[in-house]
Formats: C-alpha cells, sequence, structure tokens
C-alpha cells in the first residue's frame, strides 16, 4: 500500500502529464525549457525519483511529438535537447530502447535530410545518434542498418557548420570502429563522397580513412583516384591530410597504384595543362592539375624519404624524369619548387641518378640546382624549361634498386 508522500508524488506527476497534454505550443515549449533547466545531467534514477518513477510516461510523449512533428520544426531544438537527457543519463540503456521502440533512429536520419530544417536541429539529431551509437555494437549495427551511413555522409558534405560536420565526424568514427559487421560499409561510404565539393568534409573524411586503417586491412584498388583527386585541392589542409593517409597507405597491397598515379601527375595532358580560367582581372590562373602536380611532387618527396623501398620503386616508375617536367612548368612556380626539392633528394641519396640528371641538364644548369635546389627554378628561362620538360632522363631499371 502506498504511503501519503508516495500518493501526493503521484498526484503531481499526473497533474504534470495532463498538463502537458492539454499545452499547446507555446506552453509546450515552456515546459521544455523548464525540463532542460532543471534535469540536465541527471542519472536515470534521479530522473524517475523526478517523476515519481513515471519517467518513461514523459518520454513517451517526448517522442510522440517528435514523431508528429518533426517535418515542421515544432520547438524541435528543445525538443530533442529533452529526448537528450533521457538518452544520456546513466544506467539509462532503457530509455534508450524506448526510443527505439517509436522508430527514433529513423526519425533522427530524416531530420538530417530536410533542408528546410535548421542546422542546429540537424545537429541536435547527431548528438543523438550518437548517444545511441554509444549504447553498443547492436545498436550501431541498427544506425547502419537504417541507411544511417549514407544519412550522415551526405550531410557532412551539404552542411554549412563546422561544428555539425565535425559531430557527424564523431559518430562516423565511432560507426567504423568496434563494429565489424559494417565497417567497410563505412569505410566505402566516405570513399564515395571524397571528391565533394567541401574543403572541410574532405579533410574530415580524410582523417577518418586513415583512422580506419587499423580495423580494415586492405583497401579497395577504387580508393586510389579520390585520394589522388583531392591532391588537386587549394586548401592545404586538405592536401596535407592526403599526404598523411597515403603515407599510412603505404604499407599495404594498393601502393604500386598510389606510387604509379602519384608519378603520373606529374606530366598533366598538354591540353588541360594550358587551360586557363579567366577571373575578374583577366589574370590567368593555373588550373587544377597544376595543384594537382605541386601536390604530387612534394607527396612524392615526402613518400620516398620515409622509406627507401618506396624511393627505389619510384625510380622504376620514372619519377626523375616526372620531376623535370614539373621543374619546367614556368607556369606554376609551386610545382618548380616541390619538384625541385624531391629530386635534390633522389640525386643525393642515389649516385646512379645524380649521374643522369647531371648529363639530362650539363654542367652549368646543374651546377645552379645543387647550390640552390629550393630557388635556382627562378632563372630559369623558357628554352632551359622546355630542355627540362623533354630531356628523357634514362635510367636502368635494375639501378634503381642500388642505393648509396
Amino acid at each position: 500500500m502506498t504511503s501519503v508522500k508516495e500518493q501526493e508524488a503521484i498526484r503531481k506527476l499526473m497533474v504534470f502529464l495532463q498538463e502537458w497534454d492539454s499545452a499547446h505550443k507555446v506552453a509546450r515549449s515552456r515546459i521544455l525549457d523548464n525540463f532542460i533547466e532543471s534535469n540536465n545531467g541527471k542519472t536515470e534514477p534521479e530522473l524517475e525519483l523526478e517523476f515519481s518513477q513515471g519517467a518513461s510516461l514523459f518520454l513517451a510523449r517526448l517522442t510522440a511529438w517528435l514523431r508528429m512533428t518533426y517535418m515542421y520544426s515544432t520547438c524541435l531544438d528543445k525538443l530533442l535537447k529533452s529526448i537528450g537527457i533521457f538518452l544520456s543519463a546513466a544506467s539509462g540503456r532503457r530509455y534508450v530502447i524506448e526510443f527505439l521502440e517509436i522508430g527514433g533512429v529513423m526519425i533522427l536520419l530524416e531530420i538530417l535530410g530536410l533542408n528546410h530544417l535548421k542546422e542546429e536541429d540537424k545537429r541536435e539529431s547527431v548528438k543523438l545518434l550518437q548517444l545511441v551509437a554509444d549504447t553498443g555494437r547492436k545498436y550501431k549495427e541498427l544506425i547502419c542498418e537504417s541507411y544511417g551511413v549514407q544519412s550522415l555522409t551526405e550531410f557532412l558534405v551539404t552542411s554549412n557548420s563546422a561544428e555539425a560536420q565535425e559531430d557527424v565526424q564523431v559518430l562516423l568514427d565511432s560507426l567504423g570502429h568496434s563494429n565489424p559487421k559494417y565497417q567497410n560499409q563505412v569505410y566505402k561510404g566516405l570513399i564515395a563522397v571524397l571528391p565533394c565539393a567541401s574543403p572541410h568534409a574532405q579533410k574530415l573524411v580524410l582523417q577518418m580513412l586513415r583512422g580506419m586503417q587499423d580495423v580494415v586491412g586492405e583497401v579497395p584498388s577504387a580508393l586510389v583516384e579520390p585520394v589522388l583527386g583531392v591532391l588537386s585541392s587549394v586548401h592545404l589542409e586538405v592536401q596535407y591530410e592526403a599526404v598523411q593517409l597515403l603515407k599510412a597507405l603505404m604499407a599495404l597491397e594498393v601502393r604500386p597504384l598510389l606510387l604509379k598515379g602519384l608519378v603520373a601527375l606529374l606530366t598533366p595532358p598538354r591540353k588541360k595543362a594550358f587551360t586557363f580560367y579567366p577571373t575578374a582581372l583577366c589574370l590567368r590562373e593555373p588550373v587544377l592539375v597544376y595543384i594537382q602536380q605541386a601536390a604530387a611532387a612534394k607527396a612524392i618527396g615526402v613518400l620516398a624519404k620515409e622509406s627507401a623501398e618506396v624511393a627505389e620503386e619510384l625510380i622504376q616508375l620514372k619519377v626523375v624524369p616526372g620531376l623535370m617536367v614539373a621543374l619546367g612548368n614556368l607556369d606554376h612556380v609551386a610545382s618548380q619548387r616541390h619538384a625541385s626539392i624531391s629530386l635534390e633528394y633522389f640525386v643525393h641519396t642515389f649516385p646512379f641518378v645524380e649521374e643522369c640528371v647531371k648529363k639530362a641538364l650539363g654542367h652549368t644548369l646543374f651546377q645552379h640546382f645543387m647550390d640552390s635546389p629550393e630557388t635556382w627554378y627562378t632563372k630559369m628561362d623558357p628554352v632551359q624549361a622546355e630542355e627540362l620538360a623533354s630531356n628523357i632522363v634514362d635510367i636502368p631499371r635494375d639501378m634503381a634498386r642500388m642505393q648509396s
């Protein structure tokens, strides 16, 4: 038999629930404000104490209202934050289960795809999905089974909020780990969106791909083209992350394809190389293939210095003549600078490369190169540049295995 105190607590709960049931939008908004202010950070036992062991009755009302109104943004931010108090409550796994039983995951994913909703609302949805994923492996699987990877990656590349994108990164990274059934789906989903137009999203995707290498092992060859493609980004932070990923991939079977692709980027097709985008001032801006050429030259130097074996493979792939082509690109100083610095490493490390390059450049030009590899190209005239691009440096394949 319940005590008088317990009966009074139950009466208060029933009054509160009746107030909610009869309230319109403005009154419900006020109730949510009070709930958020009073209960943020509470544990499951504390919430049950607050609601006289009937907290689930209020959660059921919140989720029912969410299901009916999420398309119309009715107090959506406050509603999601209120549900988040339940889902984040310590020892409150049952609240997560109750939320999922009404199709909570599907609703949250649908919110991400509704263009008319605010970024803040979508960010709150991502946070709730993270709370679901944190509950355990089968909950991660449920998100993936609900086409969560597709919804999250699409929101990642279309969002205008860096904070929201970073929240998505945390969630996708969580879905990609301790989730063996769907980790490859996450990895392939990230590859698919790598060519997107958002540089911040590209940066985050590259970081996630690198972070997942320890769980996916060998990677599909479909990764090669998108990774090399982002080297054409004008954003240095994107190029940096691409090079870091390339370094991580050098221990895998995809390495030969990546190295071959990098060397090929040093010699862009001429009809593309001499196409320029006009600007308002009628200045010529180098097309993306030049930016990609410079980034490839830089990446080659980084990878070669990391591993003598990689350096030898690059020489066999004719990286030296490719670097000389980039050196002769008078239309893009960055290509010349990075090619010169990378070529210097090969010349200093492999005596046979030094001999071949000296023969190709001639004594005077080679001496300028050796004296000042970071600036000598600024004094190069068009005739010398053309000679660089057209000179064929022939290094026998077996010589590439001879390291100084």
